[in-house]
């Protein structure tokens, strides 16, 4: 019965809401990460990506140019998270995203971090992105336009990581809900793999095989790993082929084969 429901509520949306081929082909072009996908999830790509479009609020600073492929480009790298996953499981991850804000540049906030010994520290801090747990998730302008390629960075995979690892927590703690084939410890013990080592690189004053950032905290840890993943993920690879692994059972999909496509093409 609910099967039937959910297939007459896509049928209505996009009777409703005919699909706009030709801007979803322009989002295409701008995205070298879709460039190897398969016709298949190219197509349940765009279907989720519209109906994202007309379920969450996007706010935009007040008259910047920003048009419908732009808004496609933008959703599609958030949807690329849950391409491997089930219309009904993509559809309750981001259940608690309700508002997506696109700010003209970097922006400051106020942060208080209490240490290992218990001292309470207030600090100033420049952000590209941020999220919340039942708020909106906050993105740069310029980061955004600086995502969607094979660099290892991307803002909008990275911010909406954070709203997969708190689908089961108020807070990001680097442990999403994982599917029943993938055990708890582990997840732990290859994370934790991943970040002594991380850890042990910035000891030595060594550059660390991804981006540094993921040595701060286990969210961050979590977040980055997702951005190589899918950004970077010869790079993720080489250097931890066993998280790579993990991360291909996790999100169910293989984006260094779709890199490797991608070369070669």
């Amino acid at each position: 019965m609910l099967h039937k429901w959910r297939q007459w509520r896509a049928e209505r949306f996009d009777a409703r809401h005919p699909f706009p081929q030709a801007e979803w082909q322009q989002a295409c072009e701008r995205l070298p990460l879709l460039a190897a996908l398969g016709d298949e999830e190219r197509q349940r790509l765009a279907q989720r990506t519209w109906r994202m479009l007309h379920r969450k609020r996007l706010t935009l600073p007040e008259g910047l140019d920003f048009d419908l492929a732009d808004r496609l480009s933008l959703l599609a790298q958030a949807g690329l998270l849950t391409l491997g996953w089930n219309d009904a499981d993509a559809e309750e991850v981001f259940a608690g995203v309700h508002e997506i804000v696109v700010l003209p540049e970097a922006f400051r906030c106020q942060v208080a971090e209490m240490d290992e010994a218990g001292v309470m520290h207030e600090y100033t801090d420049e952000r590209v992105g941020e999220t919340w747990h039942q708020g909106p998730v906050v993105l740069s302008l310029a980061d955004v336009r600086d995502s969607g390629d094979w660099t290892g960075f991307n803002v909008i995979i990275h911010e909406l990581s954070h709203k997969l690892d708190m689908d089961n927590s108020l807070d990001a703690d680097g442990l999403p809900p994982l599917s029943s084939d993938i055990d708890g410890r582990e997840w732990y013990q290859t994370f934790m793999a991943v970040w002594d080592d991380l850890q042990a690189h910035l000891e030595r004053g060594e550059p660390t095989p991804i981006d540094d950032y993921a040595a701060t905290h286990p969210a961050e840890c979590f977040a980055v790993c997702c951005e190589h993943f899918f950004t970077a993920p010869d790079v993720l690879s080489d250097a931890y082929p066993t998280l790579y692994s993990l991360l291909h059972r996790y999100f169910r999909q293989d984006p260094l084969a779709r890199f490797k496509a991608y070369r070669r093409a």
